[in-house]
């Protein structure tokens, strides 16, 4: 008998009509004879309106009490959904973290799950109930709820399907693929059939929406086969996989970009050995992400050092390297907000050269000024000022002729149409 894991985010739980359509899905699963597990998201905009509310009590809320008050919106929508597929004939069970026992460390706004209890829902399975189960939060060693970070839903689907040895997690979204870009930017975006595991986590840590990037970890780590679909669309989505040397890899599979970054720079520090380590360790000891960084000396002894974090971060993190500009008597301190990163993602990058030089052409060529570069085997990232951002895109996607992308289709193991 096959297990499949699907997973509902907010928009496909955004109206009660809207869970009567996604437990629809589930049903003609469990009518073909499958087990099914469901995780669903918190109600759209659901969140954000509980995240209001709790900042509307004190500027920086509790951790702990922050998170439990940000991760009811899930529960709300297991029982939703549960409550109608009773009332359809089938027997189904909401569960929360703690019942399933999502173990995970004490990190209250941005937890990571360690352990995952599978004999409750083993139980519903040999019971034939339908477990839903609430996505985006777990419990820490003192049984206090923590949340998984945003997107952490996509985590706890795939999570739960490495912990059940699922034969597929099928993420459900209002999108019914993964596209070489944002098509709200480029309406010419193609939609990809499949892409690597490698191309989507590069994809999701660079400000893709479609994945949380730890839920794309997670699956690559515990070869979960995981599915991109759509909750208002019938199609195959996009299937994760691994990379297969018979495959022909496009040089450039998608293009990825992040509004929400700033850009911090300290000038004039003594460019003595760990003098980065002076500036970065107190940075990274705030639990702030710092993602590019660059450094330059200087002929009269000195170097800058410049970087990004994400924009939610920035004052935070303005202020500690004031500070510790001040302690290196550093020149000065300077900070910029309205900065985006644009990057090309393509595991084709390993075994051609120029894709590099060919971006900075095309970005030349609008007039764009590149402000930082970053590279890795299969990606670059430049940093430009945001005013620029879709214009960027979209020559981007031009130049590198993605809305011809060619890719073929891989027909999906199973696919709930109603």
């Amino acid at each position: 008998m096959t297990l499949i894991v699907v997973k509902f985010g907010g928009t496909s739980m955004g109206s009660p009509e809207r869970i009567r359509h996604a437990a629809e899905k589930v049903i003609a699963l469990h009518k073909q004879g499958h087990q099914v597990a469901v995780v669903v998201s918190a109600i759209s905009g659901e969140t954000d309106r509980l995240v209001n509310l709790t900042k509307a009590m004190a500027d920086d809320p509790d951790p702990r009490e922050y998170a439990a008050a940000i991760t009811t919106g899930e529960q709300i929508s297991t029982a939703l959904l549960a409550i109608y597929l009773i009332s359809r004939g089938y027997q189904a069970r909401s569960f929360n973290a703690a019942q399933i026992k999502i173990l995970t460390d004490a990190n209250y706004k941005s937890a990571r799950i360690q352990h995952i209890e599978t004999e409750a829902l083993t139980n519903c399975f040999n019971e034939k109930i339908i477990p839903v189960i609430a996505g985006f939060q777990g419990i820490d060693p003192t049984g206090s709820i923590t949340a998984l970070g945003r997107g952490g839903s996509d985590t706890t689907a795939v999570a739960i399907a490495a912990a059940l040895k699922a034969d597929e997690c099928q993420i459900f979204t209002d999108v019914d693929g993964v596209y070489t870009c944002d098509p709200r930017i480029v309406p010419e975006a193609k939609r990809l059939a499949r892409i690597t595991f490698d191309e989507m986590l590069e994809l999701a840590s660079l400000g893709a929406k479609v994945l949380q990037k730890r839920s794309v970890e997670f699956a690559g780590k515990y070869k979960v086969k995981l599915r991109v679909l759509s909750s208002f669309a019938e199609g195959n989505g996009t299937l994760i996989t691994f990379e297969d040397s018979s495959m022909e890899q496009p040089l450039v599979s998608g293009i990825a970009f992040n509004r929400s970054e700033a850009k911090l720079s300290i000038r004039g520090v003594p460019d003595i050995p760990g003098i980065a380590a002076k500036i970065i360790g107190p940075i990274s000891d705030a639990a702030i992400d710092i993602d590019m960084i660059i450094q330059n000396g200087s002929a009269d002894g000195t170097t800058d050092l410049t970087f990004t974090v994400n924009r939610e971060d920035y004052l935070r993190a303005f202020d500690i390297v004031e500070q510790i500009a001040l302690e290196l008597k550093a020149k000065e301190v300077r900070g910029d907000q309205k900065i985006a990163k644009i990057s090309l993602v393509g595991v084709g990058m390993r075994s051609h050269a120029g894709i590099a030089s060919k971006m900075f052409d095309i970005l030349g060529k609008e007039g764009i000024h590149i402000q930082l570069i970053s590279t890795s085997e299969i990606k670059i990232s430049v940093v430009i000022d945001e005013k620029y951002l879709e214009l960027a895109v979209r020559a981007l996607h031009s130049g590198f002729n993605l809305e011809s992308l060619e890719t073929e289709e891989f027909d999906p193991i199973i696919i709930p149409n109603i």
